[in-house]
């Protein structure tokens, strides 16, 4: 494991980590999209369903069932013990034409035509368009939460980081997967889309009030 590989997994580990504290602390869901974390799930499970059947490390099995149990943690906490909190007005975005979008792609793009195969593909186009949801709520809101930007960029670290080791294994390996790269610079741009809109928003929120 490279040191790419390893600092996009320690992003991932925070971003997970961030919102779990942020939930418990606050006892509230306000600006969290459940139908993000919802698609993070079917990315997971879809993910590791080989987590019994393919044992490559204790680490690697560990991390599995790590991502698979935070998410069902956050999962339970959104829609359940603080559902009161939940952003339900904001949180409107169809997933459903995600996980269809996703499904079809994997059914004609892939590397295999096997369902573990299939399953990862789909694992993998999915993760790239998951947190469009929770964009479309903090976008919508009037300022985002320093803890939720944390979050997001924690997120959009680790597939930047997964992208620069995706280029070290290339050159020191020869390892090349189209399937991950593209989707994975998809992901960073929906990210880095985010971050140059709302950087925009808040100069002219700024601009504005200092004109006041």
């Amino acid at each position: 494991m490279n040191l790419f590989r390893m600092l996009g997994d320690l992003s991932h580990y925070l971003a997970i980590i961030t919102i779990f504290i942020k939930i418990i602390r606050s006892k509230s869901c306000q600006g969290i999209s459940g139908k993000s974390q919802i698609l993070f799930l079917f990315v997971f499970i879809t993910r590791y369903l080989d987590i019994f059947t393919n044992f490559i490390s204790m680490y690697n099995t560990s991390i599995k069932i790590f991502f698979i149990l935070s998410t069902l943690t956050n999962i339970f906490l959104v829609f359940v013990k603080y559902k009161g909190t939940i952003s339900s007005d904001l949180d409107t975005f169809r997933i459903e034409f995600l996980l269809l979008g996703a499904a079809l792609l994997a059914l004609f793009v892939n590397h295999e035509f096997v369902v573990m195969e299939v399953f990862w593909t789909f694992s993998v186009y999915l993760e790239a368009v998951s947190i469009i949801p929770q964009l479309s709520v903090s976008s919508q809101g009037k300022s985002v939460e320093p803890v939720m930007l944390l979050y997001l960029a924690a997120l959009g670290c680790h597939k930047l980081f997964y992208i620069f080791n995706w280029i070290h294994r290339y050159y020191n390996e020869g390892f090349y997967d189209f399937i991950a790269v593209s989707a994975g610079i998809v992901q960073t741009a929906i990210y880095a889309n985010f971050f140059v809109l709302y950087a925009i928003k808040r100069l002219a929120d700024l601009k504005s009030e200092s004109s006041v």
